[in-house]
Formats: structure tokens, C-alpha cells, sequence
């Protein structure tokens, strides 16, 4: 069977229904667990205080704020390349997902930004690439509601998904690119000799684990609306054209 038959809508429709319970229960789970553990049973930090323990939501937000917009790159390309209609809708239903974690981002960094750096917000490479970043969510979702016909929507919003990874990538990289920014670089890298201390990094993993299920429910689950919402648009064209 090819993966492609997955991208059918009724099909989609058939096995997302019994996934969404478990993608939703998973990463109430791992939120529970991961926040509370972090929080309320990790000790401060020798330097940043109980500031440190703002990670277990900043640093998962701005992973998947990231992955999120590649994710929707992703599926840009597919529907660009094969014209799979389903492709183009998860990309469109994972924008206001994406928008929301990129401003839990900004907003937690904030937080931590003012006792650590003196300042809410600074203009560093990778903040002004994040900022510039959730501008483009912004600019995606305004350009799917402008545009009336659907094919054409999804193209052009494809093209500015391309455009916008630019500074996905940037906001990921930007304490490699430019040292002089006042960002600190990764809390968990491969290629890192030293991350973390465990006592921080393991409730770490399980909140990544939970935003990277709860991202997933909420996109398969926008996904079936844009489908139901397609379908009710056609059905209204043809009674129209009857």
C-alpha cells in the first residue's frame, strides 16, 4: 500500500479518528507530568535562580514554533509537487497552531529575558529572526483568508512558506551564525559534548514530548475541519450551479 493512499481525505478521516484520543491523552500526560515534575521538584539554578525552570515551556515553544513552520514547508512541497489537497489543508491548519507556540515563545523569553538581561526584549539575531518568523505565520494566515479559490491559495501560500523557512532556519541557527548575539545557544543538541544537567534535562524531554503530541492532535485535528469545511464549500458551489 502506498503512503500516498493515506492523503485520501476519507481515508485521513478514517485513521486520524481513533489516533486523536491517544495523541491528546499522551500529551496531557507528558504536560502533567513534565511541567509539574519541572517546576515544582527540580532545584534552582546557582545562577539563574527559579528563572531557569521557565525552559520547560520556552524551550519546548520555540522547538516546535520552529518545527512547526517545517512541517508546514513540508507539506507545501507535497502539494506543490503532487497536488495532494489534504497536504495543502495540514499545512493551512497547522499555521494558527504554529502562531500560538511562536507567541508562548516570545512571550516566556520575555519572561526570562528581564531579570537575566536587564530587558524584555533585545534586538539579538535570533529574537529578531523569531519575531520575523511569527510575522510570517501571521502574513501565511491573513493570504489563505484573502484568497477565495483554494488551489490558488495553497500555491501561493506554498511559495511564502519557502520564502518564510529562511528564517525558520535563522531563528534556530542564529547563535552559530552571529557570536555576538546575547542569546545562549541549545539546551539539547547532539552535537553538544555537555547539555542540560539531568535534573533539568530529563523533565525537559517529557515536556518536549508532551507540546510535540499536543501539536500533533491539534493539527490532525484542524486538519479534519479544513476538510468537513472543503466539502461543505463544495457542496454549497453545486447547490448553487443547481
Amino acid at each position: 500500500m502506498s503512503i500516498w493512499e493515506y492523503a485520501n481525505p476519507k481515508k485521513f478521516m478514517g485513521w486520524t479518528t481513533p489516533v486523536l484520543p491517544y495523541a491528546f491523552g499522551l500529551a496531557a500526560l507528558c504536560l502533567i507530568v513534565g511541567l509539574v515534575w519541572g517546576f515544582f521538584f527540580t532545584p534552582d539554578d546557582y545562577r539563574q535562580g527559579s528563572t531557569v525552570k521557565i525552559i520547560y515551556l520556552h524551550v519546548p515553544a520555540a522547538l516546535m514554533a520552529i518545527n512547526a513552520w517545517i512541517m508546514m514547508l513540508v507539506a507545501s512541497l507535497i502539494w506543490v509537487v503532487r497536488r495532494h489537497h489534504v497536504s495543502a489543508l495540514a499545512a493551512r491548519a497547522a499555521a494558527p497552531v504554529g502562531l500560538t507556540i511562536t507567541l508562548i515563545a516570545l512571550f516566556t523569553g520575555a519572561i526570562w529575558g528581564q531579570p537575566m538581561w536587564g530587558t524584555y526584549w533585545a534586538w539579538d539575531p535570533r529574537l529578531t529572526s523569531f519575531l520575523i518568523l511569527f510575522l510570517f505565520y501571521l502574513g501565511y494566515i491573513a493570504l489563505w483568508e484573502a484568497i477565495e479559490d483554494p488551489d490558488t491559495a495553497a500555491d501561493l501560500t506554498s511559495v511564502l512558506c519557502m520564502v518564510g523557512s529562511i528564517f525558520a532556519i535563522l531563528s534556530r541557527y542564529a547563535v552559530n551564525f552571529w557570536n555576538q548575539g546575547l542569546h545562549q545557544g541549545a539546551s539539547l543538541s547532539l552535537d553538544k559534548e555537555e547539555n542540560v544537567s539531568d535534573v533539568f534535562w530529563q523533565p525537559l524531554v517529557i515536556c518536549i514530548a508532551g507540546f510535540v503530541l499536543l501539536f500533533v492532535g491539534l493539527v490532525l485535528l484542524r486538519t479534519r475541519t479544513e476538510i468537513r469545511a472543503r466539502r461543505i464549500r463544495a457542496l454549497e458551489a453545486r447547490a448553487r450551479r443547481a
